[in-house]
């Protein structure tokens, strides 16, 4: 299967980034896998809201623009080129600090699914 992301829909998730579901096993068929896979975006001067996924590690790796990710009590700049860990139960939330979008895919094991994303 191929998606390609200018032909994939955007929506705006509860944290505030535009995203793109770009695979999900329970929203595809024929897809067996343990993830899902989102990209997302933030503009300049944006952060998510602080969230957790109760039971789902996450990775985020980010593709352009400069941020600030913080995890539980640590907080630390992240750039292209950048994967970055996301422990289950961890309150987390990234914010843009560059001058143009900070476009990130996110990777969520087991697939990302609304009942385990809750505010923090």
């Amino acid at each position: 299967m191929i998606r390609e992301l200018r032909e994939s829909p955007r929506f705006r998730a509860k944290d505030g980034t535009t995203i793109c579901e770009l695979l999900h096993p329970d929203r595809e068929v024929g897809i067996s896998m343990g993830y899902s896979l989102a990209h997302a975006i933030l503009g300049p001067g944006e952060a998510s809201a602080p969230h957790r996924l109760k039971s789902s590690s996450e990775v985020y790796f980010i593709l352009e623009g400069r941020g600030i990710m913080h995890i539980g009590g640590e907080s630390d700049d992240v750039g292209p080129g950048q994967a970055v860990y996301i422990p289950p139960g961890s309150i987390q939330h990234i914010e843009n600090i560059g001058v143009g979008p900070l476009i990130f895919l996110c990777l969520v094991s087991p697939p990302w699914r609304e009942e385990e994303d809750e505010a923090a």
